[in-house]
């Protein structure tokens, strides 16, 4: 398949394919004279690099997993721990400033309901 069809099954811009096999998250593409052609495995591998960045992962975080003949899929395991880890952690953060926001929020109401009240 060329470029263009790529792009639309995986929603990614052929200027973004071209990124990915510079950066050698693609294996090398082959061509029929000026034209990229890709594989099926292309496609299920700018699947793959377009999943683990709608769930967060920088480029360079994929490069050492992605590149080359084979992926690293312990590593990539290793990786979505690491994330998830950090999500926990943001978690609670986010949970945190929300009980201080409540607190605020009932404290408002509270000077609120005095202001009103005869």
């Amino acid at each position: 398949m060329y470029i263009g069809e790529l792009a639309r099954l995986t929603g990614a811009t052929p200027k973004a394919l071209r990124h990915y096999e510079t950066l050698g998250l693609l294996k090398e593409v082959r061509r029929s004279g000026a034209y990229r052609r890709y594989t099926q495995q292309d496609l299920a591998q700018v699947k793959l690099i377009r999943q683990a960045q709608a769930l967060g992962f920088r480029l360079a975080e994929l490069l050492p997993i992605l590149a080359g003949d084979d992926t690293d899929w312990a590593a990539l395991q290793q990786q979505i721990a690491a994330k998830r880890a950090q999500l926990r952690s943001e978690i609670a953060r986010l949970q945190q400033l929300d009980a201080q926001l409540a607190g605020i929020d009932t404290e408002i109401a509270d000077c609120l309901r005095r202001l009103t009240l005869p």
